[in-house]
Formats: structure tokens, C-alpha cells, sequence
């Protein structure tokens, strides 16, 4: 999620296409704190794992 947020970011900024940018920053923001929650041992979505 967090390096689809970077190429829909990349995007964005190169086309100048303004909702590409939010969209990608949400889902950078989004990513990072799935990230961080998961790293933490923490359950996301009621799964600890997805194997």
C-alpha cells in the first residue's frame, strides 16, 4: 500500500493531477499506520497475520 501511495504520489506530482496526489498521500498515511499496527503485534482487521 505504502509503494502504491508513492507511484500514484510520483504520478501525481509529474501530470499535475491533484487527485492522484491526495490519493496518494492518504494511502502512504494509510499504509504507515497498518504498518506500524502490524509491527507492534498488534491485530489489524482481526487477523495477526495474512499466511
Amino acid at each position: 500500500m505504502i509503494v502504491l501511495g508513492l507511484i500514484l504520489l510520483l504520478i501525481g506530482m509529474f501530470t499535475e493531477l491533484s487527485i492522484l496526489y491526495t490519493i496518494g498521500i492518504i494511502l502512504i498515511i494509510v499504509g504507515a499506520v497498518l504498518w506500524i499496527l502490524g509491527a507492534a503485534g498488534r491485530a489489524v482487521g482481526g487477523r495477526r497475520h495474512y499466511w
